[in-house]
């Protein structure tokens, strides 16, 4: 279940968006130019490794530097395959540039970054002892999806869900997808964490606590920012499918 569009239209160009994903894929390239054993320790120093704030004698062992909090933002830029950072830039395309746009590009910047922190130090809390480093901006990206819940409950998703290899199209409600996949989340990390193998390959909790924050969060960055008029033809169901052109105009 794969989220193609959304029905708002934003109001303004998304500039912070733009910026991330921009960002995100300029280190993703760096990346593609490492060798093995280079971007082993590219990902260890700048990825999240809960360890390393847990036990610091492991981790001064290893070499990480004492007393590097970083890993808790640069962790959010560095993926781990093409199918990983297009999945997440996509999905934060989608969602990003109407949160943006209510928010303002310099308190949705410092929102997204607050909402990636949050993820990290659930992913820490539920996995203290976990030498696997956590790469990706998709606990980031779970609080500017938890921020579009709130803000846009009316507004629809078209979905592609794949059936045999055959693409097939739904359209939404996005508070149907932004609930069901909150919910995925929170069962499969329950379950990971009851396994004896907790070594999924995806950070369930940091999406669980981005998704959290973003919620929690909200209130905080709307104070004194102007509510958004919203159009009649916003929720529509055509207007998933084709998606208007944004407005010039700023709220």
């Amino acid at each position: 279940m794969f989220p193609l569009f959304d029905s708002v239209p934003s109001r303004t160009t998304p500039v912070v968006t733009f910026g991330i994903i921009g960002s995100c894929f300029l280190v993703f390239f760096y990346e593609l130019h490492l060798g093995a054993e280079q971007l082993q320790r590219f990902f260890y120093l700048f990825g999240f490794v809960p360890a390393r704030f847990t036990d610091s004698r492991w981790a001064d062992s290893v070499g990480f530097p004492a007393r590097d909090y970083w890993p808790f933002i640069t962790s959010m830029f560095l993926h781990a395959g093409w199918l990983h950072i297009i999945g997440n830039m996509w999905v934060l395309w989608i969602f990003g540039d109407n949160v943006e746009d209510r928010l303002g590009p310099r308190r949705f910047a410092a929102f997204y970054l607050i909402c990636g922190i949050a993820a990290s130090v659930v992913h820490w809390l539920t996995n203290q002892d976990s030498t696997v480093p956590a790469l990706g901006a998709s606990g980031a990206i779970a609080g500017v999806m938890g921020a579009y819940l709130v803000l846009f409950p009316k507004a629809r998703i078209v979905l592609m869900i794949p059936v045999l290899f055959i693409p097939f199209f739904f359209e939404v409600p996005a508070v149907f997808f932004l609930v069901f996949w909150y919910l995925l989340q929170l069962v499969s990390g329950a379950l990971a964490l009851s396994s004896t193998q907790h070594a999924s390959g995806v950070a369930f909790w940091a999406h669980v606590g981005g998704f959290g924050a973003g919620i929690a969060l909200l209130p905080l960055f709307l104070i004194g920012r102007p509510k958004r008029a919203r159009n009649r033809d916003d929720y529509r169901m055509e207007a998933a499918w084709h998606r208007p052109r944004r407005r010039d105009h700023r709220s």
